[in-house]
């Protein structure tokens, strides 16, 4: 007895639906052209809580504002969660149909970063209220108020804010230099922000990171990656008036010795730092990285004055004791010896390790320290065209 062939069509819906739902959404518009059954399947609104309509990011194109409210409604309905948009679809009907109909709507980007001119806001009615996690791709040429002073008052859920610079598309020419977005009324009106990622805004600088300091207490990651007009003058009011902190990132910041000596890092709780690309001298960097009282994840790469005495310091005081990941690329004054003393010490609870651009550590280092790296689940070393990935 021959015995007949399975079609996938005989699993129960709720399967499908499940296999679905690892397709991206050009996909599920592919394959709703199938058949009946599978239209429906692929446009069941399960598979419509998260939007992205950022083409250049691998998002949906609609070519229309219709087409786009058709979209929310039928598709989506109530249960949207998560939407993108992009500038030309940023408008006050969009945004009025999400705060209409999409009570569950919690993730929220808003990328003008290509836009030449803001639409007019000033009939803005209704915008979405219970907003958890918000990023705004800013532009250097269109200044945020117009929109954002419609929106102060529903901004008050919101707990991850995303406001993303321009550094990027900067050219090395002098340009002028706007004030693109109001920090004083943003910290305002968000008294329950846990993490604020100001990244490369040109116009960020200390009195800014005081600003939110004053009134957002609730701060656990403050992120000012390639903010170059943060010097660090900043950072002890934050650290005094932000008990909860943890996290700090400070890529490519203009960072000032004096201004890092003179912060009270043994009163913060900070345990996981980013000076990546900094220019602290060699004194600076032991003075305060000895005063943190413990590491989960330290980024030091590309620091010309992080040296094998602060890596063993911090070894040989404990500050290693909890970490999970670190980063120590492109150092030129570490050498194999003090690395390999820190993997044979603390190796065994790392789950991230970058060492990149360490010519000097060949096949005889990795065969010596793979054997204390059991926890790993990222890592990567770069030398010449041969690449070694570790991953637990």
């Amino acid at each position: 007895m021959s015995q007949q062939p399975f079609l996938i069509t005989r699993l129960p819906e709720k399967i499908m639906l499940q296999i679905f739902s690892h397709l991206s959404h050009p996909e599920l518009c592919n394959i709703a052209r199938v058949c009946k059954m599978w239209r429906r399947l692929a446009y069941d609104h399960s598979l419509w809580q998260s939007l992205n309509l950022r083409p250049e990011y691998g998002g949906i194109f609609v070519r229309s504002i219709d087409e786009l409210l058709n979209l929310i409604h039928h598709r989506s309905g109530s249960g949207l969660r998560c939407i993108e948009l992009s500038s030309d679809l940023v408008t006050i009907p969009v945004l009025e149909e999400l705060g209409n109909r999409c009570p569950n709507l919690r993730y929220l980007t808003l990328d003008f970063s290509n836009a030449m001119q803001l639409h007019d806001f000033n009939e803005l009615a209704s915008f979405p209220s219970s907003i958890k996690y918000l990023c705004i791709c800013l532009s250097d040429v269109i200044f945020m108020e117009g929109l954002m002073r419609k929106i102060y008052s529903c901004l008050s859920a919101v707990e991850i804010l995303h406001l993303i610079g321009t550094f990027e598309l900067a050219t090395e020419e002098e340009e002028e230099i706007y004030e693109v977005i109001n920090i004083s009324k943003i910290k305002a009106h968000t008294p329950n922000l846990r993490v604020i990622n100001l990244f490369g805004i040109n116009f960020i600088e200390d009195s800014h990171v005081e600003l939110l300091a004053s009134n957002c207490i609730h701060l656990e990651c403050v992120a000012l990656n390639f903010c170059l007009n943060v010097k660090g003058s900043s950072f002890t009011l934050l650290i005094a008036n932000c008990k909860k902190l943890t996290t700090l990132l400070l890529e490519h910041c203009g960072l000032k010795d004096e201004f890092m000596m003179a912060v009270p890092w043994e009163n913060s709780g900070i345990c996981e730092l980013d000076i990546t690309s900094t220019e602290l001298s060699a004194e600076c960097l032991e003075n305060f990285l000895t005063r943190i009282p413990y590491f989960t994840y330290l980024a030091a790469g590309h620091t010309d004055f992080f040296t094998d005495h602060i890596l063993n310091t911090l070894c040989d005081s404990g500050k290693f004791k909890q970490v999970k990941a670190i980063d120590l690329s492109h150092t030129p004054a570490l050498n194999e010896q003090s690395i390999t003393n820190l993997l044979k010490l603390h190796g065994h609870q790392l789950h991230g390790l970058m060492l990149h651009g360490k010519a000097t550590l060949a096949e005889y280092f990795w065969t010596t320290v793979i054997p204390y790296l059991g926890a790993i689940k990222y890592g990567f070393h770069s030398l010449l065209l041969c690449n070694i990935y570790l991953f637990g």
